[in-house]
């Protein structure tokens, strides 16, 4: 007698039940892994002679961002300060004077610390990146040669003088000739004159930054 057609799907479905599902593959134990080719490639670019070169391409971005702040302020603290005259004699309060001494010890900070990290940029290629680099790579001179040749030049000396001399008198000079200015006028008042008693004593705080940082 031949099975009938409900007895068949039943042992199917049976056998169906029972078949084992397809197991995954097994995961990789940390540590057993090979590196990857662009891993490895990468590590081996990362020397410290490109990490020593992208430093002095960082900093000297950040010198030339500098000199250009720098350079800017003394000729906005040259306006500010004209500003304030011309609106003193305008209006004819000379108590508006005691503002030029404020703004060129603001502004004239400002243009120290600037200068300041200006000059530290260059020793730190001069005396450290530099010689680092030479080693690394070899080489018989200065790497950054024009770090070192710019400052052997005969005029530099006298330029640097110069330069102090503009400094000072457009932070130093000009506000005290205006603090005198005020003291000679009859709007002299007890509490103002301290006030321009303490911008005095700022100033000179100031300039004597000033001669000292033209020294180095």
């Amino acid at each position: 007698m031949l099975p009938t057609e409900s007895s068949v799907p039943a042992e199917r479905d049976g056998a169906g039940a029972g078949a084992p599902e397809p197991c995954a593959p097994p995961a990789r134990r940390p540590g057993r892994d090979p590196v990857p080719a662009a891993a490895a490639a990468t590590a081996e670019d990362v020397t410290e002679s490109r990490v020593l070169l992208a430093e002095y391409d960082r900093i000297k971005e950040e010198q030339k961002t500098r000199i250009g702040f720098r350079d800017n302020l003394l000729y906005f603290t040259l306006a500010a300060s004209t500003a304030v005259l011309a609106l003193t004699v305008e209006s004819g309060q000379t108590h508006l004077l005691l503002a030029v001494p404020v703004i060129c010890l603001v502004l004239g900070w400002t243009y120290l610390v600037n200068d300041e990290k200006i000059s530290a940029v260059g020793h730190y290629i001069r005396d450290r990146l530099g010689p680092r680099l030479a080693e690394l790579s070899g080489a018989p001179g200065a790497v950054f040669g024009w770090e070192v040749y710019h400052r052997d030049d005969a005029r530099r000396t006298t330029r640097k003088r110069l330069q102090t001399a503009v400094d000072l008198f457009t932070y130093l000079v000009l506000p005290m000739i205006c603090l005198a200015a005020f003291w000679c006028s009859p709007a002299v008042r007890p509490l103002l004159v301290i006030v321009s008693l303490a911008q005095t004593l700022a100033l000179a705080v100031l300039g004597w930054q000033f001669l000292r940082y033209a020294e180095h």
